[in-house]
């Protein structure tokens, strides 16, 4: 009788799926923390929706987020002065404003093209190639 307790506890500890049953374990416990932050998730934007429910709020925020305005507005944004931006910023709107009295500086720094008389594919060329100097 004792050995035949033991060889059932042996078989039964050998073919018993251990792995798979922590496997399936560790899977539950990924999905509810998936199912509770959904939740969360659901509560803030329902929380959200009733914020911006009246007329007025959904219009404050489309004005502050989606910069919209309403029919036979216009939209001015204010740029910001010259210390707060800095110089290397790749977005040209987000750079300061050139002083006025600048102008006639930048203007004479540039060199004057001069302008000459081609046959008519050649200056297409010319006009092409000027056109795209980016490629340059």
């Amino acid at each position: 009788m004792p050995l035949a307790v033991l060889t059932a506890v042996v078989i039964l500890v050998g073919w018993f799926p251990i792995s798979a049953i922590r496997h399936q374990q560790s899977q539950l416990d990924s999905t509810a923390a998936q199912i509770t932050a959904i939740k969360n998730q659901q509560r803030a934007l329902t929380l959200q929706a009733t914020s911006i429910d009246s007329r007025a709020a959904a219009t404050l925020l489309a004005r502050e987020q989606y910069q919209l305005v309403r029919p036979g507005q216009s939209l001015i944004q204010v740029l910001p002065g010259n210390g707060s931006v800095s110089q290397s910023m790749g977005d040209p709107g987000l750079q300061p404003l050139v002083s006025p009295s600048s102008v006639s500086t930048l203007v004479a720094a540039t060199p004057a093209k001069t302008s000459t008389h081609h046959s008519s594919a050649k200056a297409f060329v010319s006009r092409l190639v000027r056109t795209l100097e980016f490629w340059r």
